[in-house]
């Protein structure tokens, strides 16, 4: 985490085992492959930390997929596949992650390696790259479900779900998530077929193109870099067969964005929701903050090394991508904190709240890697001064790079409370 977190930009092992003071790449190696901890576990600890930061009932849970662009055929999940990382068909492996998107901003809280049906059915090579036997193929829709269940079952305050046409498209995905009374955003293809005004299909595209002129409104779908992001939307309703009192409280919708500028392209949506909750502007934020997927990987790979590791073992992919999750939570928690500024001055970006991180080396929840005494710096700014943004830090810090350290949850809970630097360094040093 301290390297993760650090000034190196290059994330891999040995500039890691340099910038947190080991001489060689055996700590680093052991923490990701040999050592007793579990990443699952790292994971929940993520999801808690996450919500209790920027929890909402109104959030919204974002899935989608990144690629790993990775040479040779021995790293866990590779085969020749599309990668939207890379743009075409690549050597590659594919992670399905999930982002809540809550109280002034986003965060991940989940992840899953996708396993290619090629590698499923060679359990050689499985056994090789230390997947479990019990691992089988699963789709990304299957995937997503699979982290969805975890995240409504663990009580995560969520009021919407929204993902591309991958997940969009599936309607297994859809209803489950209806069975779930779950309302979703979900884009699917152009031709996806729906039920408009009866029990027959009509093309998504087909439906936006029947729509008069006065069905359309501009609307913004949230605040981007250059302003306001405002499109043309329009919102019918599908037909359903709805019986029972609690079917007609919720109801099924196309909602359509088109640009404004000459392209005019179009996105289209399948919405469930309450009828109570389904206003345009409502859903329009939605489907705009899908996009807040996008700008987290793009900082967690560019600031916490998310595709920087150096594994090939099922167990070293799992915890170097939870480990790079919970240092761009802490750097997205300590960018909302900061946004609670003097009037006039400007929130500093994640970019930034990391390049400044290895200044505060000297506060006592933050060693550096030749300890207090190896630097003169003194913490000069309020990121220092606030230990309950490093609770994921303390609590995975109960596995050190030197050997393996059982990490024990109740301590973990008194870091999180400590009332001071002084009680946190306390608790970690126990």
């Amino acid at each position: 985490m301290k390297g993760l977190l650090g000034a190196v930009e290059r994330k891999n092992g040995w500039q890691l085992a340099e910038w947190i003071g080991e001489s060689t790449l055996d700590g680093v190696q052991h923490l990701l492959e040999r050592a007793q901890w579990d990443a699952h576990a790292a994971r929940d600890v993520l999801r808690e930390y996450v919500v209790e930061q920027l929890g909402e009932r109104d959030a919204v849970l974002i899935v989608d997929e990144t690629g790993f662009v990775k040479k040779g055929q021995h790293s866990v999940g590779v085969q020749r596949q599309y990668s939207g990382t890379a743009g075409r068909i690549e050597s590659s492996q594919i992670g399905v992650f999930f982002c809540y998107a809550g109280r002034g901003g986003s965060a991940f809280v989940d992840r899953e390696l996708y396993v290619p049906k090629a590698w499923t059915d060679d359990r050689v090579r499985c056994e090789a790259a230390g997947i479990p036997e019990s691992v089988e193929f699963a789709t990304k829709p299957q995937l997503a479900r699979s982290m969805l269940e975890r995240a409504l079952d663990a009580g995560v305050p969520c009021g919407w779900v929204t993902g591309d046409e991958v997940y969009g498209g599936d309607r297994h995905l859809r209803l489950w998530l209806e069975s779930r009374d779950q309302s979703f955003v979900l884009a699917v293809a152009k031709n996806e077929p729906l039920w408009w005004q009866g029990p027959d299909y009509v093309r998504a595209d087909q439906i936006a193109e029947s729509l008069p002129a006065r069905a359309w409104r501009r609307l913004s779908a949230g605040a981007g870099a250059k302003g306001e992001r405002l499109y043309d939307w329009p919102l019918t309703p599908l037909w359903r067969l709805q019986i029972i009192a609690e079917e007609r409280r919720f109801r099924h919708y196309l909602l359509v964005r088109r640009s404004l500028d000459e392209k005019r392209e179009h996105a289209y949506y399948v919405v469930y929701a309450p009828r109570s909750k389904a206003t345009r502007q409502t859903l329009a934020n939605v489907a705009g903050r899908g996009w807040e997927i996008e700008t987290g990987f793009e900082a967690t790979k560019g600031e916490c090394g998310l595709d920087q590791y150096e594994v090939r073992r099922w167990h070293g992919w799992y915890r170097h991508i939870t480990l790079s999750l919970l240092a761009h939570a802490v750097l997205v928690v300590l960018r909302v904190r900061g946004k609670k500024t003097p009037e006039g001055s400007v929130p500093l970006s994640v970019q930034e709240i990391r390049r400044l991180m290895w200044l505060t080396r000297s506060s006592t929840c933050w060693r550096g890697p030749y300890g207090v005494a190896g630097t003169s710096i003194a913490p000069s700014n309020a990121i220092a001064d606030d230990a309950a943004a490093y609770l994921p830090i303390c609590y995975i810090y109960g596995c050190s790079t030197k050997g393996v350290i059982q990490a024990d949850r109740k301590d973990s809970k008194s870091c999180r409370q400590a009332a001071s630097k002084s009680e946190c360094k306390e608790v970690c040093d126990r």
